[in-house]
């Protein structure tokens, strides 16, 4: 009897063939990138602080006129932010769940804010909100001042903020299926129920992603504040109008360390909102 030995195969490996090119050379360019656009300019900040004394840096942080501005940037950004979150939230759900009469034309103007220069924004609230504007003229009798306020910030960050959150959350709900609402009320859901125990849940990161977007563009604005703002020294003065007003006067010092303190709470509380949304996707996972 014979027998008949196969031959011994080797296995082959296949390499894997990926769209981008190999891993080290996206993770150096990506690392390069990020370092030229944005960790060198952020290391200048730090850099051009170290270089003033403690007592002159902290004498200039803590300045009242300062302060103020650091109360009202954050204060009116974070109260921006969680409006545009709510009235962000009604908008998309109107944009995806109803059909009415100009739902195209809606739709495109919450982009509005983005195509508009932030000068044109400005200027324009001011206009509108003016105690002769269109809409100033019927809030002047009762006793609301928008225009030259903080009131004004407030609105001109509202109008850059609200198209983070619709364009967040609104993909969000185009995916969300109806049968679990059909199936929610089956059970015997209210309204009210089914949107906290159901809908919520799953828009919770997205709203909360476009919370954190609008909250930064917010802090940082300058242009369609400026006009709006009246820069009343201790009223309505933000702190990015402070920094050019220190560059104005060739303070690059005293401006580098305005920067620096609010790059810093802006990064404590972003980092906060991500923790957040990071503990709520996980939380939503395990429920899932």
């Amino acid at each position: 009897m014979s027998t008949i030995s196969s031959p011994i195969t080797t296995p082959i490996r296949i390499r894997a063939r990926n769209v981008l090119p190999g891993f080290r050379l996206t993770l150096g360019y990506t690392i390069f990138y990020l370092s030229l656009i944005v960790l060198i300019p952020l290391s200048a900040v730090f850099f051009e602080t170290s270089s003033m004394g403690w007592d002159a840096f902290w004498n200039t942080v803590t300045n009242p006129r300062i302060v103020a501005t650091y109360r009202l940037s954050f204060g009116a950004a974070l109260l921006a932010a969680a409006i545009n979150a709510f009235f962000g939230l009604l908008l998309a759900w109107a944009l995806v769940r109803y059909s009415f009469p100009g739902k195209r034309m809606v739709d495109a103007l919450v982009d509005l804010p983005f195509a508009l220069p932030t000068a044109v924004t400005g200027i324009t609230l001011a206009t509108i909100y003016a105690k002769d504007g269109w809409i100033g003229q019927f809030l002047e009798p009762l006793g609301i001042k928008v225009a030259y306020t903080p009131l004004g910030i407030l609105v001109a960050l509202i109008f850059i903020g609200v198209p983070f959150v619709v364009r967040t959350v609104q993909p969000i709900l185009e995916d969300l299926e109806t049968e679990l609402e059909e199936a929610a009320a089956s059970l015997g859901a209210q309204r009210w129920q089914t949107f906290r125990y159901v809908l919520l849940p799953v828009l919770w990161p997205a709203l909360l992603t476009g919370f954190a977007l609008a909250f930064a563009r917010a802090v940082g604005e300058y242009g369609s504040v400026i006009f709006i703002a009246g820069n009343i020294p201790m009223v309505s003065e933000i702190t990015p109008l402070m920094i050019i007003t220190k560059l104005e006067q060739y303070d690059y010092q005293g401006a580098t360390a305005i920067a620096l303190v609010m790059l810093v709470i802006s990064f404590a509380l972003l980092l906060i909102i991500n923790l957040l949304q990071a503990w709520s996707a996980k939380r939503i996972g395990r429920a899932s």
